[in-house]
């Protein structure tokens, strides 16, 4: 048994690491962003804190349009790996293998269909998102947002819009290298990418090297740069791949309709989910706020504390959905389900290492975001930090969860058990335990671990109640 979670876990964390890293890499570029803005002033960190927010949520849900085409390429390329591995038994392992290429060429054409159509929908998403993102600038003033802030969050919105389309690209050939297995690079570009951004906003924002002084809009040009630059990396990287470059297209004008339907089809419940999650945690700072600053400034470190781990959970969670796709697409049932258990358990591994850090250590945990607050609002992170070492075994189980069940391109699920946790039974909690009970900003906390824990239990009862249904059916329908 533990031979087997061992070598589990090694064919996970071979999938799941450079993914894990890639994402720490992406927080660090964003939090360069804004250590640039801040050096501008208040009213410029206030105006690109507002534009990037806007940014970040349109770019959210564009993500999750294109995020099940890591999943629908996995499955394709593993009936392509059956489809030769079959064809050469049948020939004899002489001829067999020439014979296995064309064996599988339907399912090679498959995943450049695949392909094609994801930077079609990648491409719609990206001009949708770029004038929604122009047009929402234009209505800050209505939503109460200071006239000054509102200009400069407008002109830093311009210069980021066009950045949106090459960054849904990236994610397409992303999602195509991940389906594949095929991953390291992304973390060498990604790495980049944060000295290639730190170096682009300072020469745009000074104006060195005979530039001009573009202050705030020259962070918006130069992250629309490193997207454009990061996407032709990544393709540049693909494209020297032996593997890979035979299956890479970029023509999304011969993309197949139907193709494109169905990856609209099961991206449209990702993207719901993700800004059905960013909304819940939206609110839950809203709320902390209400309790005055030295809350507010708690509640926001702390979430950022889960920020940064969170992502240990969105690369176990591709990684386990991305394997789990490729064990059914080639009938092994029986793995899938141990895929779960062992998501579960390296997740819970580095949680309690986490965790351990916040209940021992948490004055050190907090010092980079509260060392010259309140001691306030020192005293209610320190609290906050309890149920958050309990809290984030439940976030990482309900991502995992998500990511589990898309894996079965069961997507709606995934969105209605969201609503469910988050705002049937998450929002209310957090709400009577703040409020009635007087718990404060450390209510909201209890009532975002009841949701999130309801929200993992219904997510992971659901994929194994289908994995089970699924495997009944394959093994009646075995001859």
């Amino acid at each position: 048994m533990l031979t087997t979670l061992l070598r589990d876990s090694r064919a996970l964390a071979t999938l799941a690491v450079p993914l894990v890293l890639t994402q720490l890499a992406q927080v660090a570029l964003t939090t360069t962003d804004t250590v640039m803005m801040g050096m501008l002033g208040t009213a410029e960190l206030a105006a690109g804190g507002l534009a990037i927010v806007i940014f970040n949520q349109l770019r959210t849900m564009g993500v999750g349009l294109v995020t099940s085409v890591g999943n629908q390429i996995a499955a394709a390329a593993a009936r392509a790996e059956r489809a030769t591995g079959t064809a050469g038994k049948a020939k004899g392992e002489g001829e067999g293998q020439g014979e296995g290429h064309a064996g599988g060429a339907a399912e090679h054409e498959e995943v450049r269909g695949i392909v094609r159509a994801s930077m079609a929908v990648a491409t719609l998403a990206g001009i949708a998102g770029a004038v929604l993102m122009i047009l929402i600038g234009q209505t800050l003033t209505w939503l109460g947002q200071d006239a000054a802030v509102v200009d400069r969050a407008q002109t830093m919105l311009i210069a980021l819009a066009p950045g949106l389309l090459p960054c849904l690209w990236f994610q397409a050939i992303r999602q195509f290298t991940v389906g594949m297995r095929r991953p390291q690079a992304l973390l060498r570009i990604t790495l980049a990418s944060i000295a290639v951004n730190a170096g682009l906003n300072w020469v745009l924002i000074h104006g060195t090297w005979g530039l001009p002084r573009l202050g705030l809009t020259g962070v918006g040009i130069a992250t629309s740069s490193v997207y454009l630059l990061s996407f032709v990396a990544l393709y540049v990287s693909a494209k020297r791949d032996s593997e890979l470059a035979p299956l890479l297209t970029l023509n999304a004008a011969k993309a197949d309709p139907a193709t494109v339907r169905r990856l609209i089809g099961l991206g449209i419940p990702i993207a719901a989910t993700y800004g059905s999650e960013a909304g819940f945690f939206s609110v839950t700072a809203l709320m902390a706020g209400s309790f005055g600053p030295a809350a507010l400034a708690a509640h926001t470190a702390v979430n950022q504390l889960v920020y940064i781990v969170f992502q240990v959970a969105v690369g176990l969670s591709h990684a386990a959905s991305i394997n789990v796709s490729r064990e059914l697409a080639l009938g092994r049932h029986d793995d899938a389900r141990r895929i779960k258990n062992t998501a579960l358990a390296c997740a819970a591994a580095v949680m309690t290492v986490v965790g351990i850090g916040y209940l021992t250590l948490p004055r050190l945990v907090l010092a980079p975001f509260l060392d010259s607050g309140s001691d306030q609002a020192l005293t209610i992170a320190t609290h906050l930090l309890i149920v958050t070492a309990f809290l984030q075994f439940f976030d990482c189980a309900q991502n995992i969860g998500v990511g589990l069940l898309r894996g079965l391109d069961d997507t709606r699920s995934g969105f209605r058990i969201t609503l469910i946790g988050y705002w049937a039974v998450g929002l209310p909690a957090a709400w009577l335990l703040a409020y009635p009970l007087s718990l404060d900003t450390l209510g909201i906390w209890l009532g975002l671990l009841t949701g999130l824990a309801t929200t993992a239990v219904l997510l992971l009862r659901r994929y194994s109640d289908t994995l089970a249904t699924r495997a009944t059916a394959h093994a009646l329908a075995a001859p």
